[in-house]
């Protein structure tokens, strides 16, 4: 599936926070000194060369930049030795966070950086008591899919000829949190 935002005043929650190298573990990356950091224009010609590289149909530049006007919407960039190595994309709806587009540079594959960024918005989630994390992943996309499974995504429903570049089906998923964090 492809999926912070440059117009959200404050300080990054704790899951964005600069990270040296993670420990070992269940959502561990095997890169030293990992950081997110929220995009903006300038991550432009970064973000693109990593959506080419990753999507049959990528996301053009322009609706990239669209993404940081939406009050709703928001993405962090993994970033390594000065280079954008991922990202996410995620809007904050309601009750619950869709997450719209992740990606992760080919090179810096397997590596757990996808792990990593979907543990932060799961996290940024949790902590504002929300109650569920969604997206949808193409019906092809058997890597994306058992990544999201691995951190516990469900599928919830097909929606019939969702992407209108090639009219896949994709798959509705969800990770619903049993409780909801007092934090909200």
């Amino acid at each position: 599936m492809a999926i912070s935002k440059s117009k959200v005043g404050g300080e990054l929650p704790p899951a964005e926070r600069q990270r040296g190298r993670e420990p070992a573990g269940s959502f561990g990356s095997t890169i030293d000194h990992l950081h997110f950091k929220q995009m903006s224009p300038s991550d432009l010609e970064e973000i693109m060369r990593i959506e080419r590289a990753s999507f049959a149909y990528p996301w053009s530049a322009r609706f990239f930049l669209q993404e940081l006007g939406v009050p709703c919407s928001r993405s962090l960039l993994a970033v390594t030795s000065g280079k954008t190595v991922g990202y996410i994309i995620y809007w904050f709806l309601a009750s619950e966070i869709d997450i719209h587009n992740l990606a992760v540079d080919p090179v810096y594959r397997r590596q757990g950086i996808g792990r990593l960024l979907l543990h932060a918005v799961i996290d940024e989630a949790r902590g504002r008591g929300l109650s569920r994390v969604t997206l949808e992943v193409r019906k092809s996309n058997q890597t994306a899919r058992r990544l999201y499974e691995s951190v516990g995504f469900a599928v919830q429903g097909v929606r019939r000829g969702y992407y209108s570049d090639d009219g896949e089906d994709a798959l509705a998923m969800v990770l619903e949190f049993k409780e909801k964090s007092s934090a909200a």
